[in-house]
């Protein structure tokens, strides 16, 4: 929980830094915190054997998981302290499978906030920059 004098940019890169942990999420889906400006995040994330679907790939879940954190948390980083925020609603679309045991990059950043609503973007991309999954969000701004 974040504590009320931190913005949402000081929380998340406090995070980052180490002085708070990631959240329990971040280890049922892999996912790391690397950078943080304000209106985006960068996470590294990595699927395992933990995330297969009954035929073997990564669940669909994985991408929307991640991209609910990322999309959120560049939400985050635009909030003062003591506000919050709340998935409306996720959209996802997976381009192409996403790999098991390999580092990706997934990068959130808002579109739009404004006093009640923050609209943001997702891109989960392989190492050389290649396209796996993208959505959108829309989160409701808590304490305003």
């Amino acid at each position: 929980m974040k504590p009320p004098h931190m913005s949402g940019l000081e929380f998340i890169q406090a995070i980052i830094d180490g002085k708070i942990p990631h959240p329990s999420m971040a280890e049922t889906i892999p996912m790391k915190m690397v950078k943080a400006i304000q209106g985006e995040v960068t996470f590294e994330v990595k699927a395992d054997d933990r995330h297969t679907n009954p035929m073997g790939g990564v669940h669909g879940g994985f991408a929307a998981t991640v991209l609910d954190s990322i999309t959120g948390c560049a939400i985050h980083t635009e909030l003062e302290p003591g506000i919050g925020y709340g998935t409306i609603d996720l959209n996802v679309k997976v381009v192409k499978p996403i790999p098991k045991d390999e580092t990706l990059i997934a990068t959130g950043r808002v579109i739009n906030i404004s006093k009640r609503l923050g609209v943001s973007e997702g891109r989960i991309m392989d190492q050389n920059g290649k396209l796996i999954a993208y959505g959108t969000s829309s989160c409701m701004i808590i304490g305003r």
